[in-house]
């Protein structure tokens, strides 16, 4: 994620305006690409195409969703591993099995998605078979739409990956309406249409950066016993992100087709909405924040590993805890500012976007959840740099269990009480993750001498303390008894 930082703002140090702003761009496309590819492509298709017959544009949509969410969840745990092994190959210079992990990883992504594919539209759902088939083919797309957005974080040519972004959108679009017809069906293979563009030429891009042969062997299989935590707690996360539309689906209000799918269109289209408030403030934070972090965080270990002495290795501690109080700080005036904005003008941009005025509440709310689910974000990542990986799996279960409790418990109260329980589960969690982050943060150089550190880890295993001392566990550069406990005492 740093390196995203760094590129950016290579991309910005030019003397006008446009650098900056083509900077942003591309920072939004690199992080949120085939969210934003959806989110446009399927509103460019309602309003141009939104004359055509209702139920099959509903239909049409319901494919879209139904797969972008579901999708999303199943392939969490392969492309957060993915991630991992990514990150860790680019930081010991060796990336020649690259191409191999990434054929490996995109099997895995089939599978996990295959028996929902296969109990959705070859059971489930009463579709022609045309429908079925380009819904089937829509779910692999997206799924591989999801494993390659991993890459985008190690490709240095943003503009190529924004264009290849825009050109599907644009293909997606026009062939929508060419092969649609007013039907579902061809709706939906003109929008595959442009996935497969974007599939194609990621794909490229990354045979591009990466032009090794395939090994034999399983790259990814040791990363699925050693970073289990971050399969389980990238799938709670996700499953997070989209539990609440999935419980209010069955709300009383919500619709259900011919085709045995279900909505709620008041619902999703503000949840919707209010999550888009969301993506200034995340490329302010790769942009801007996180690289910050990063250099401060980087010259820290580094001291340890160069042997310092206790009192600059604390000198870097408090710069990295004045980095994450002034990162906190400037997300939440960012988007504090924002979530005030889309508050105080709710009825206009209902109205502008002809959406009813009985989803004001709900898209209120929806963007109070979206400052918090923000926040959320910020401290998970800066605990990943930390490796807490077992803490972020708990803190993402809890989001998942609290956003589905806390959304059963406030539909049963009626239309008034929709979206609390996004918005509350949102609080309570980033609560929970700023908790965590701090009490880590204050202690790190603890942790980072003892809690995470894997030599005093193997030690712990052995009888004796003064058989593991005469390996050099504790020979840092720092006296022994300086790094028993944080304050030094």
């Amino acid at each position: 994620m740093a390196g995203i930082g760094f590129e950016l703002n290579k991309l910005a140090r030019r003397d006008d305006l446009m650098g900056i702003v083509g900077a942003y761009l591309n920072s939004a496309f690199a992080i949120a690409g085939p969210w934003l590819f959806t989110v446009i492509a399927l509103a460019f298709t309602t309003y141009l195409y939104g004359g055509t017959n209702g139920v099959e544009l509903m239909n049409f949509r319901g494919v879209i969703v139904y797969n972008f969410s579901f999708s999303l969840a199943l392939s969490a745990p392969v492309y957060t591993i993915m991630t991992r092994y990514l990150a860790d190959q680019i930081h010991i210079k060796d990336v020649t099995s690259i191409p191999t992990a990434m054929l490996e990883s995109m099997m895995l992504v089939f599978l996990f998605n295959i028996l929902f594919a296969l109990f959705f539209y070859g059971i489930y759902f009463n579709m022609t078979p045309a429908l079925r088939l380009a819904g089937f083919a829509n779910m692999f797309l997206i799924s591989a739409v999801w494993l390659l957005s991993v890459y985008l974080t190690a490709l240095k040519d943003f503009a190529a990956v924004t264009w290849t972004f825009i050109i599907g959108m644009v293909v997606a679009v026009l062939c929508a309406n060419y092969f649609g017809d007013r039907q579902a069906a061809g709706m939906v293979a003109g929008y595959d249409a442009g996935l497969a563009v974007i599939v194609f030429m990621l794909g490229a891009h990354i045979f591009a950066e990466y032009p090794y042969r395939m090994v034999r062997g399983l790259a990814l299989r040791p990363y699925w016993h050693k970073y289990w935590e971050v399969a389980v707690g990238g799938f709670f996360f996700n499953c997070a992100l989209w539990v609440d539309k999935w419980i209010m689906w069955f709300a009383p209000e919500a619709s259900v087709l011919d085709t045995k799918m279900r909505f709620f269109p008041d619902y999703d289209s503000a949840m919707f909405m209010a999550a888009m408030t969301i993506l200034p403030t995340i490329a302010l934070f790769v942009f801007s924040i996180e690289t910050d972090f990063f250099h401060h965080y980087r010259r820290f270990y580094g001291n340890i590993l160069a042997h310092a002495s206790l009192r600059r290795i604390r000198q870097f501690h408090q710069r990295i805890m004045d980095s994450i109080t002034e990162g906190v700080r400037n997300l939440v005036l960012l988007q504090g500012v924002i979530a005030f904005l889309f508050i105080l003008l709710a009825p206009q941009i209902l109205e502008w976007m002809h959406m009813f005025y009985v989803q004001l509440g709900i898209f209120r709310l929806g963007v109070l959840g979206s400052f918090f689910q923000v926040l959320i974000l910020f401290a998970t990542i800066i605990l990943s740099y930390f490796d807490c990986r077992r803490a972020n799996m708990w803190i993402f279960a809890f989001y998942f269990a609290s956003n589905a409790l806390l959304t059963l418990i406030f539909m049963q109260r009626g239309y008034a009480y929709y979206g609390y329980g996004f918005f509350l589960a949102s609080a309570l969690t980033f609560f929970l993750a700023a908790t965590v982050l701090m009490l880590h943060a204050r202690k790190l150089p603890f942790h980072a001498f003892i809690t995470n550190n894997n030599s005093v880890k193997n030690a712990q295993d052995r009888t004796s303390a003064d058989h593991f001392e005469h390996k050099g566990v504790f020979n840092m550069g720092v006296d022994r008894t300086a790094i028993l406990k944080p304050d030094g005492r």
